[in-house]
């Protein structure tokens, strides 16, 4: 995958998982867009590309290519979000096989980027469930992050950093996600200070703003690390009437609307053009020129609507020629 010098709009492909991939790619273009995120596995499912077919068999590999340079439509980046921590050893096993494939499609494909989430262990090895842990006190919550971190997310990371460079993915980009381990900077360059380089960011500021966070901010001390390797372009419209009774830490099920203290929204319904403007100054100041890539998961408006909007509206903020020289110095 060749690198951009200058930042350009995207999509991740799932919005469209029931069209064809000519048919999705052939959308995205109606939209004026040539840049995709490809799901393939985990949670974002396999619809437009599955890696242990293509994996299989060169002919239908070689089939995938070329439907994307007929439509004229790069990829950004592989995407297979799932959990591969999960304590019970047939689900993290599915997780880490469609991880593992994943990065062997990137291989074939010359694609250095997959974005991802860390993964959420248990309490121990006899746990059922995930234990996102979000406090130190009581003191069993310290030692559950303790044996968690040590025992766990760094061993793994570890192990599977090796492996992606093996096959050519330089940068795991994780998207900082509550109900996993890496869920903010922090935990994010933890896991950056223990595995190394390889560890960076698929920055998604909708998951960050409910937590309280200043995606700006956040984006100035990732920057200072080169760590933001890729950018989920989706807002976050905060209650102010829930939250003012029940705070931000929300349970209630996504189509429980009106109840819920926030809800992920188009780009442009969270938050306005000025806020959005200083996010994108911001990336520029810290170096990424990449891709801004639209998430549509906003359940007030229909997929097309939605999509189209966040086009509309990123078209606006973005700044997509390259940087000047400073012509008044």
């Amino acid at each position: 995958m060749k690198g951009v010098e200058v930042m350009k709009i995207g999509v991740f492909s799932v919005l469209y998982g029931d069209l064809s991939l000519p048919a999705m790619l052939d959308k995205i273009k109606s939209f004026g867009l040539n840049t995709v995120e490809i799901g393939c596995g985990g949670y974002p499912g396999k619809d437009h590309c599955d890696p242990e077919v293509l994996l299989a068999d060169p002919k239908k590999l070689d089939e995938f290519q070329q439907t994307l340079r007929d439509a004229g439509v790069e990829i950004s980046a592989l995407s297979v979000h799932g959990n591969a921590l999960h304590p019970n050893p047939e689900i993290a096993q599915r997780f880490h096989e469609d991880w593992r494939n994943a990065c062997r499609l990137a291989g074939k494909l010359g694609i250095e980027i997959i974005n991802t989430f860390s993964g959420c262990p248990g309490d121990s090895d006899q746990a059922k469930y995930p234990n996102w842990v979000t406090c130190s006190w009581p003191t069993d919550f310290f030692e559950i992050l303790k044996w968690q971190w040590e025992e766990k997310i760094i061993p793994y990371w570890q192990e599977e950093s090796k492996f992606a460079l093996e096959h050519g993915v330089n940068k795991i980009a994780f998207e900082m996600h509550p109900g996993f381990a890496v869920y903010n900077v922090d935990t994010l360059l933890k896991l950056r200070e223990a595995v190394g380089e390889t560890i960076g960011a698929n920055f998604d500021p909708s998951h960050l703003v409910w937590q309280g966070v200043d995606p700006v901010a956040a984006i100035r001390e990732l920057g200072k690390h080169q760590a933001i390797f890729h950018f989920h372009a989706k807002d976050t419209h905060i209650d102010p009437y829930n939250t003012a009774i029940n705070g931000v830490l929300d349970t209630k099920e996504y189509d429980r609307l009106p109840e819920r203290s926030w809800l992920f929204r188009s780009v442009g319904y969270g938050k306005d053009y000025k806020y959005w403007k200083d996010i994108v100054s911001a990336l520029r100041l810290v170096g990424y020129d990449y891709v801004l890539s639209i998430e549509h998961e906003d359940a007030l408006a229909s997929i097309d609507e939605g999509f189209g909007k966040a086009v509309r509206f990123l078209q606006e903020v973005i700044l997509n020629e390259p940087m000047p020289q400073a012509w008044w110095i």
